[in-house]
């Protein structure tokens, strides 16, 4: 199976500031053969409806959203994301998040995605427990709901590098043996898996004590203990050197975010764009991912940044063009075989 390029549909602009189908658009146009959907692209869609955001019209809202896919030979690789789910103590919101969890089954399958991506959460210490049994039932309980679906919905687990807890690969994927289960497995992204060993933008340097040593070992360990059969899909992408440590007084400094987030959420760049800032071993993570373990698949250029607010009507041209040279350099790069 050869490597097709996807980007993530909020990549392309806040859904706020630019409608789906010209961000659509600019994905055909740029060559992408598939998209991870936010779900907040579905909400922008439905709340617009008589009635406002019922799950009746998520439901259409699903059947508009695939119509201009299919019509643009787009497939939708995911939904995304099914946020603060595992581990919750407050038991009563955990059984609300499995009702909406069923409510994602019905969307996901009028998207025609057979994906539901879970990030791990980033919730206080007083709302989510540290307990890795429960972490694990809560994932094995939607497992088990996703393998009773037909056809088969399928999770992908990934680590952010602000977590509270599931925050490195190897946690995410410790997680995912001990659920044990065909339909769940993970999404490895370059950037989380970097931003958490390699890089620190409250450090002056930018970077972790010993970062280069620390990653070159925890890729290796990743070639050595990741099963290709169950990574679902990967994302690669970059991120910018700050030129002053995010800290308090820095213009993306929020309180009331990780540190890594508010990073996240503002200064992702595409893969080879070091003439932005772009500085970490991307290259390095990505072809572990491709050659090392042997994935083959959608690769998606899921980029967050400030740009994407900015009302300017060329933003979603930009980031799909910019996506574009990305793919193209990272299939130079790895010599990978594309269709």
């Amino acid at each position: 199976m050869p490597y097709k390029p996807a980007i993530a549909s909020m990549s392309l602009g806040r859904a706020w500031c630019h409608p789906l189908d010209r961000k659509l658009d600019m994905a055909k146009k740029y060559g992408f053969k598939g998209i991870e959907l936010f779900f907040e692209d579905l909400e922008y869609v439905a709340k617009d409806m008589d009635g406002g955001l019922t799950p009746q019209n998520q439901i259409e809202a699903a059947k508009i959203i695939r119509r201009l896919c299919d019509e643009r030979g787009i497939t939708i690789i995911c939904l995304q994301p099914f946020w603060q789910y595992e581990g919750l103590k407050d038991r009563r919101e955990h059984a609300a998040r499995i009702e909406k969890m069923k409510l994602w089954f019905k969307i996901a399958h009028v998207l025609g995605t057979d994906v539901i991506q879970i990030p791990s959460s980033f919730l206080k210490e007083e709302e989510i427990s540290s307990d890795f049994h429960l972490i694990v039932q809560d994932m094995i309980e939607v497992a088990e709901m996703g393998l009773k679906e037909e056809p088969v919905i399928k999770f992908a687990y990934e680590s952010l590098a602000w977590a509270t807890y599931v925050d490195t690969w190897e946690l995410c994927w410790e997680v995912i043996e001990r659920v044990d289960r065909p339909n769940f497995g993970a999404c490895l992204d370059t950037f989380n898996i970097a931003g958490r060993v390699y890089a620190d933008p409250a450090s002056p340097s930018g970077k972790t004590p010993n970062a280069d040593a620390e990653i070159k070992a925890s890729v290796e360990r990743l070639i050595k203990t990741v099963d290709v059969n169950k990574v679902f899909f990967v994302q690669v992408v970059d991120a910018e050197r700050l030129e002053r440590p995010l800290v308090k007084g820095h213009e993306y400094y929020n309180p009331e975010q990780p540190t890594r987030m508010s990073w996240s959420r503002n200064c992702r760049l595409f893969y080879g764009e070091q003439a932005l800032g772009g500085y970490l071993p991307i290259k390095e993570i990505a072809e572990a991912f491709l050659k090392g373990i042997g994935y083959e698949g959608f690769v998606s250029m899921e980029l967050f940044s400030r740009v994407m607010a900015y009302p300017d009507p060329e933003i979603p041209e930009q980031l799909a063009r910019r996506g574009s040279i990305a793919w193209k350099k990272l299939v130079k790069d790895l010599g990978l075989q594309t269709e």
